[in-house]
């Protein structure tokens, strides 16, 4: 479904209403899609762990993490 921004203003209950019941509706502004209303899905973790925790670990020019992040940082601070 397509929507212009004005309808969006005044119709946004029945906007919702459409996405509600599983319809993805464009918004579109002097003729040119700008945003997209999608039902909301919530994200479920696969994992317990964080991805960027521990994305140091695999990495063999790195020994200890710290003194390298100390180091890039050493410059600016």
């Amino acid at each position: 479904m397509r929507a212009t921004a004005k309808e969006l203003r005044f119709n946004s209950k029945e906007l919702i209403d459409s996405v509600n019941k599983g319809e993805e509706v464009v918004i579109t502004f002097r003729g040119k899609p700008c945003a997209k209303l999608v039902p909301y899905q919530e994200i479920k973790r696969q994992t317990e762990k964080n991805e960027l925790f521990g994305m140091w670990e695999d990495n063999d020019m790195v020994k200890n993490v710290d003194e390298y992040v100390r180091g890039l940082r050493n410059g600016r601070f």
